[in-house]
């Protein structure tokens, strides 16, 4: 059975097919919550994610993967699990490390800036294929599946794309600081 029959079930209330998704889908869902969750907050916010899903499940659009439904659903919780914490705090070093610029040094700020944006020209033009691979992977943070379908290309067209652009960026970046005279 797929996912979009489990999620067809689920929404009948079939709590049978919530734990055979939950089985499918939570291993990878909580390795990419504790990329910007603390560690306590993850089995909260993945039990939230299947509550939502149970609920919402009449609502599923089977026209999306359902991997990227529910990862939309566990960044939602995720949001609401930071916001309810509050602020975040941490300590920073008094001083910079010796030979390493502020971050709050504008000037360093603003080459930053130039680099990064130099690089991203090794993308071709806004709205080109690669610069959108890139603008939406790893700026609006979405998922293969869910970049697939609203580029209407294949996900190994997408994970193809996701591996020049991540390539291009490094050599780009890396040219960029290279001494006068040569890159690797």
């Amino acid at each position: 059975m797929d996912d979009d029959d489990l999620v067809a079930r689920i929404a009948g209330g079939d709590d049978t097919a919530l734990r055979e998704l939950f089985a499918r889908h939570a291993p990878w869902l909580a390795a990419r919550l504790r990329a910007v969750l603390p560690v306590a907050d993850v089995e909260d916010a993945l039990q939230e994610t299947f509550l939502a899903a149970w609920r919402g499940a009449g609502g599923y659009q089977p026209r999306q993967a359902c991997g990227g439904w529910l990862w939309g659903i566990a960044r939602r919780q995720a949001a609401l699990a930071l916001r309810r914490r509050g602020p975040a705090t941490m300590s920073l070093p008094a001083e910079p490390a010796a030979g390493v610029a502020s971050p709050a040094d504008p000037l360093q700020a603003a080459l930053s800036r130039i680099d990064l944006d130099d690089a991203l020209t090794a993308l071709g033009q806004t709205g080109s294929p690669d610069r959108e691979v890139w603008r939406l992977m790893y700026i609006e943070d979405r998922p293969v599946a869910e970049v697939a379908g609203l580029l209407g290309i294949p996900e190994g067209t997408v994970k193809s794309r996701a591996h020049r652009v991540r390539r291009l960026l490094r050599a780009a970046l890396r040219g960029s600081q290279a001494p006068e005279g040569g890159t690797r």
